[in-house]
């Protein structure tokens, strides 16, 4: 009799990617999977290539529910420096709404980029190529609009304002609160004026 499986895969999947945000690729063992997820060893490995598979797909579940759900709406958004204005306040208030300051699982994959094989290592790349090229394309909007200066450097400026994005992830963790987070944002938001 073949295998069935009892379980619904997308909802494993979520409880695995709380668990990977949470703790980290590499402190995530499938003890802590079985764990979270209640399901044995037999039925994990039946469903999932193991645990680069399910870190794959949380990785693909965040990236679509908070990435990618956030450039499409603000890709509609007719202001492009209200549109980053926009980007920057949410980053912060997610990052101080989460009450175990996991940050964000992107930029915690980045950090730890060299564990991790080279599926992951281009799917990461890719995230933040998207978000620069956002960045970079309302520069250059701003710029036809008469909004932000023709003087800005679109490609450049683009990738520092990512950085910024990663530094309010990252010292959001703990590290900074709401006045220095905003501060960032603030600053990341002038280097378009």
């Amino acid at each position: 009799m073949p295998w069935e499986k009892s379980f619904d895969e997308s909802d494993v999947v979520e409880r695995v990617m709380h668990l990977f945000w949470q703790k980290g690729y590499s402190a995530t063992s499938i003890s802590d999977i079985t764990e979270a997820t209640g399901l044995k060893r037999g039925s994990l490995y039946n469903a999932f290539d193991g645990k680069d598979d399910l870190f794959h797909r949380s990785l693909q579940k965040y990236d679509t529910e908070h990435r990618c759900a956030t450039l499409t709406q603000l890709e509609g958004m007719a202001d492009p420096v209200q549109a980053i204005s926009t980007f920057f306040s949410q980053i912060v208030k997610s990052t101080l709404s989460d009450p175990d300051r996991k940050g964000c699982l992107l930029v915690n994959t980045s950090i730890d980029l060299a564990v991790h094989d080279e599926h992951t290592k281009k799917f990461v790349a890719n995230a933040f190529k998207t978000i620069a090229q956002f960045f970079e394309s309302c520069i250059r909007k701003g710029q036809e609009l008469g909004e932000i200066p023709s003087s800005i450097q679109p490609r450049p400026t683009a990738k520092a304002l990512v950085s910024c994005v990663v530094g309010i992830r990252v010292l959001g963790r703990g590290v900074f609160g709401k006045a220095a987070l905003d501060q960032i944002a603030d600053q990341a938001q002038r280097l378009i004026q």
